[in-house]
């Protein structure tokens, strides 16, 4: 009996292979799938490169869902809109900033948190319809959150807008600008993967 069982254990190491192949094979053939569809959902927005980027990471909740890509995309724009706020919070508490630049940094503080409402909001809207919503609900649902992301992005353009004067100091403007414009690509790009899904039906 002993030697039946020893003789048996190269089979039973090439059966563990040849199993462990098939899922690393199916595996392997879900992540290139998962890739294939980010990146043509991706293709269509304004900043592809970004797009992709962005989303590649969070592939495996994803998958090939539409609705999660998008679920994804809002969630991202968020959480660059809440650090960017949190970033303007602490930028205004900075001493020996001339007092215009309090000003526009007060003004950009009140825009972000504008972002930060509307981007929460179609993030919990878009949470709140699920997979299955169809017809006029879906249309209702997705309606509200074109209008949010829409509104959004024209919160980072008048946040900027403050700081466009020679005056401001160029370290502080370059800083702003940049995590501005950083929020204001992905919330683009979100715009354009909810416009897609708002097609689709």
């Amino acid at each position: 009996m002993a030697r039946l069982t020893i003789s048996m254990l190269p089979i039973t190491l090439i059966l563990l292979c040849l199993t462990c192949k098939i899922e690393s094979t199916t595996t392997s053939a879900a992540t290139e799938a998962t890739s294939s569809f980010i990146r043509s959902k991706c293709s269509s927005t304004t900043y592809p490169s970004l797009c992709f980027q962005s989303l590649s990471s969070h592939a495996s909740t994803i998958q090939t869902s539409q609705h999660q890509l998008v679920q994804t995309a809002l969630s991202v724009s968020l959480e660059r809109a809440q650090s960017t706020q949190s970033y303007m919070n602490k930028l205004g508490k900075f001493k020996g900033l001339k007092a215009i630049e309090y000003a526009a940094i007060k003004d950009c503080i009140e825009e972000m948190s504008d972002d930060v409402d509307r981007l929460s909001k179609s993030v919990k809207e878009l949470k709140s319809m699920g997979k299955d919503t169809k017809g006029a609900d879906f249309i209702w649902h997705m309606s509200n959150i074109e209008t949010w992301v829409s509104a959004a992005l024209t919160d980072g353009t008048t946040c900027m807008d403050g700081f466009s004067g020679k005056s401001m100091n160029g370290r502080i403007r370059s800083s702003i600008k940049t995590r501005i414009t950083h929020v204001a690509q992905v919330t683009s790009n979100a715009l354009s993967l909810v416009n897609q899904y708002a097609g689709a039906y």
